[in-house]
């Protein structure tokens, strides 16, 4: 058994055919070696590690490369543990690969800004172009291809913080953020962020977690149940960036107020699922601060829910639509083939900046900002 296969039946919880075949085995002290030893690393000259956490009713891997989760388990429907997001083995393959986001924070904008320019105080700023002309998450040096400090630590939590600093990928101010993650003993993984600046700039962090609520590696999500609190989406163009118009779900393949399988309206003539290739839009959530339940995801084949709660007043839902069986390999080797997991994103809207209609996400120097989000997991 090579050493990429063993790091990998750490990560994971016998969810997938290299840990069906293993089930039987032990795990032992040389293969939590190795599985340390592939996140044990140096990028951009900082020191990159992977640390655990576990509660009694979840366990959680994350590396402080990109803040981002890497191993999310879950007890399923027989009570056994299920790693439920996508990504891969190795801090040298997040790095290779960080344009997919994998279980990263990303920003400082998540989503997208369009043209890759707003205008603050007067000032235009130009931000790097990495979605054809339009920003995403951040561009090329966003906060999830960085490596971030590790400020406290238990056993069921850990909070990483970042220093971006004034100009980094062509944003405003010197912004220190941070983001704790904690396993509650309600089932839920919750993220709650925090940032200052010393200059105005905007600032818009998110989990880019990509899930599988029948394990990752399972080959679809569209006999996934969703349902989501919104009333509208936000109107895109052809590259994704809002038009500056919301557009009702009542009567559209986006009315999820009652929940509905992912698949079964995906393919329906709409011009808004044509240009998203699927699911790749913002919903447009009541209007509120207060930390609410938004929305919800049901897997029959694992009896896995989960609820999303969240403080934002916007949640991208992300069919998978640009993913493809030709893809890098995940983690145990993997294939993650088109369509086989959902993002449910909890955000201010996308390109907000340029639109003042949208709620606002400037952040000033007399501020401080701060989101709370939670992904809360339940049995039926």
């Amino acid at each position: 058994m090579n050493n990429k296969v063993l790091s990998g039946l750490l990560l994971t919880s016998a969810i997938a055919c290299a840990c069906q075949q293993n089930s039987n085995k032990q795990h032992t002290a040389s293969s939590q070696d190795t599985t340390i030893n592939s996140f044990d690393t140096t990028i951009d000259n900082k020191d990159v590690k992977l640390y655990t956490l576990a509660n009694g009713k979840l366990k959680a891997a994350l590396t402080n490369y990109g803040a981002r989760l890497v191993n999310l388990q879950v007890p399923d429907q027989t009570g056994q543990l299920t790693d439920v997001i996508l990504g891969y083995d190795s801090a040298a393959e997040y790095k290779a690969h960080a344009d997919n986001f994998y279980g990263a924070i990303v920003g400082r904008y998540g989503n997208r800004i369009g043209d890759a320019t707003f205008t603050l105080q007067g000032v235009k700023y130009e931000l790097e172009k990495n979605d054809g002309k339009n920003s995403l998450h951040g561009g090329t040096h966003g906060v999830y291809n960085q490596v971030w400090d590790v400020a406290h630590r238990s056993d069921s939590s850990i909070t990483f913080t970042y220093l971006s600093p004034d100009g980094e990928a062509g944003y405003p101010g010197k912004v220190n953020m941070q983001v704790t993650y904690t396993l509650n003993h309600t089932g839920g993984l919750v993220m709650d962020y925090q940032a200052n600046t010393d200059k105005e700039t905007v600032l818009n962090l998110t989990n880019h977690a990509y899930f599988n609520l029948s394990g990752a590696g399972s080959e679809t999500i569209l006999d996934h149940e969703l349902q989501i609190d919104g009333e509208a989406i936000t109107e895109v163009d052809d590259t994704l960036i809002p038009t500056g118009k919301s557009i009702p779900v009542a009567g559209t393949p986006f009315d999820f107020r009652k929940a509905f399988v992912i698949g079964d309206r995906i393919e329906v003539d709409n011009a808004q699922l044509k240009i998203g290739k699927g699911y790749d839009h913002n919903f447009e959530l009541a209007k509120s601060t207060d930390f609410r339940k938004v929305a919800a995801v049901y897997a029959p084949k694992t009896g896995i829910e989960m609820q999303v709660w969240t403080t934002e007043p916007g949640l991208q839902f992300y069919s998978g639509n640009f993913m493809s069986d030709t893809d890098p390999k995940g983690k145990n080797g993997l294939v993650y083939p088109f369509r086989s997991a959902f993002c449910l994103e909890t955000q201010h809207y996308p390109d907000a900046p340029n639109h003042p209609s949208f709620a606002s996400t400037v952040v000033k120097p007399d501020q401080t900002y701060k989101t709370k989000s939670e992904y809360r997991f339940t049995i039926r």
